[in-house]
């Protein structure tokens, strides 16, 4: 049987990752692709240094590599997805109607409560970024709204939904960790949603905005759009088919299909476009149009496989080193030893979010952020009498909302490549996602708060075994 790490070297394991991220990613300004991969390497050696067996490293390494399928899958089939609509002329049909109703000052706002309405629907960020979200990024660049404020109001809303909405696949896995039932989980995080909700309303409404709208290309790039594109109602089909496929609760990969073929479709139909060398171009390197405007030619320009393998190599490598962590047993290591001191009740809490925030910045995965510290603190919040919807609201508080800040995250590189806004740009915009943990801390430090988090376990007679 193979030995478990100890404390000190697992503590020395996460000092060397935590390091050479930020100086490569946070001072050098590096791309995180290459820090990362050095961070593996140098992870697999110094387990195979503490006498962790190589074979055992490089199964954790193909473990890992195995939670990245699912994610690659989708990202991929995301980038066909976006290609497609815009060859199919929907994204450009929306952008033609959506300049004439948006009012530019009321911008941030008006996209953050659309996308939470989409993404309530739908359940899901990725496919409300890559609909509603592409579309609502080319209306901001075409009025020169900041793209750092429009992709944060896009995300905190699309979030909002990822967190709230029943129909979403986290939403649905906090609450069977903790062994709660869904709707006890949705209606203890609205002590934390609400709020968060309302200063990020507010932050959206007051945030600084340039005076310098230009509306007056409006004009030309609806023209270029119309020449460009057959305009027609029916290229919405194809969103509102991969909507309701996520209202039926139709696994994400048919939904996506379903969206491509369908977008297929309005491409023959609707724009006459039926050459299938071409359709077969767009899907692999993005869609091309021969628009002369640069403004319009710049969104729609884009999508296809191809753009998404950045982002593919990216969570390829932060799962390998995900693999590592978890299966070498680094991150269990270090968390018992840290719970063992813990006294207070809050301090759970706290730790318990910590926990979360540190497994996404360590392996960029958002269901290992919600699965291993649930797995570790479970039985702690049962022995000290803590109510279980106060796991699965600070599991889902700090493992679904931190994920997309981080650079290297599953939804953190896919957010940033399918806006074309770095995560680092767009993190302080994107409040709603920093604020919901701040709720979760503020509950659990303030006395007068902590009945709301830390109270009695009545709630709990619904609980279901997870």
């Amino acid at each position: 049987m193979d030995r478990q790490l100890s404390f000190s070297k697992s503590i020395f394991i996460i000092l060397f990752i935590l390091a050479l991220l930020f100086v490569s990613i946070f001072l050098l300004k590096a791309e995180p692709h290459i820090p990362l991969l050095a961070t593996t390497v140098g992870t697999a050696t110094l387990l195979w240094l503490f006498k962790v067996p190589w074979k055992r490293i490089e199964s954790a390494l193909i473990q890992g590599i195995q939670t990245a399928i699912m994610p690659i899958l989708i990202l991929s089939l995301i980038g066909v997805l976006i290609a497609v609509w815009m060859m199919s002329g929907t994204v450009p049909t929306i952008l033609y109607y959506g300049m004439d109703y948006i009012e530019p000052h009321y911008f941030a706002v008006s996209a953050l409560y659309v996308t939470i309405i989409v993404s309530m629907f739908t359940g899901s960020s990725f496919t409300t970024v890559s609909t509603v979200g592409v579309a609502l990024m080319g209306i901001a660049l075409t009025t020169g709204i900041s793209p750092t404020l429009a992709a944060g109001a896009i995300i905190s809303g699309a979030c909002f939904g990822d967190k709230m909405s029943p129909l979403s696949d986290t939403t649905n896995f906090a609450p069977a960790v903790a062994g709660i039932s869904l709707y006890t989980h949705i209606r203890n995080m609205m002590y934390t949603t609400i709020p968060a909700l309302v200063v990020a309303t507010i932050f959206f409404l007051l945030a600084p905005k340039t005076n310098s709208f230009d509306l007056s290309s409006i004009h030309e790039i609806k023209l270029a759009l119309g020449n460009g594109f057959n305009i027609h109602w029916l290229t919405l089909l194809s969103p509102l088919a991969v909507i309701g496929c996520s209202m039926k609760k139709i696994p994400i990969l048919p939904t996506l299909v379903i969206g491509i073929v369908s977008g297929l479709l309005v491409t023959a139909l609707v724009q006459h476009q039926t050459a299938i060398d071409v359709w077969f171009g767009a899907m692999q390197n993005g869609y091309s149009s021969t628009i002369t405007n640069e403004t319009v030619a710049s969104i729609v320009n884009r999508g296809g496989l191809q753009s998404m393998m950045g982002s593919v190599s990216l969570i390829l490598i932060a799962l390998s080193l995900g693999g590592l962590l978890q299966h070498c047993g680094v991150i269990e290591a270090f968390f018992r030893k840290m719970i063992q001191p813990l006294k207070r009740s809050s301090s759970i809490v706290l730790m318990t979010g910590a926990s979360s925030i540190a497994v996404n910045g360590m392996t960029g995965e958002q269901y290992l952020s919600i699965l291993l510290p649930g797995q570790m603190f479970k039985d702690e919040y049962t022995r000290r009498n803590i109510p279980a919807k106060t796991l699965s609201r600070t599991l889902e508080d700090c493992g679904t909302l931190i994920n997309p800040l981080i650079p290297w995250g599953v939804s953190g590189a896919f957010f940033a490549v399918t806006l074309g806004v770095p995560v680092l740009a767009f993190a302080p915009y994107a409040v709603f996602l920093w604020l919901c943990p701040l709720f979760t801390f503020a509950y659990a430090l303030i006395p007068r708060l902590q009945r709301n988090s830390l109270g009695n376990n009545h709630d709990n007679s619904d609980s279901v075994e997870g």
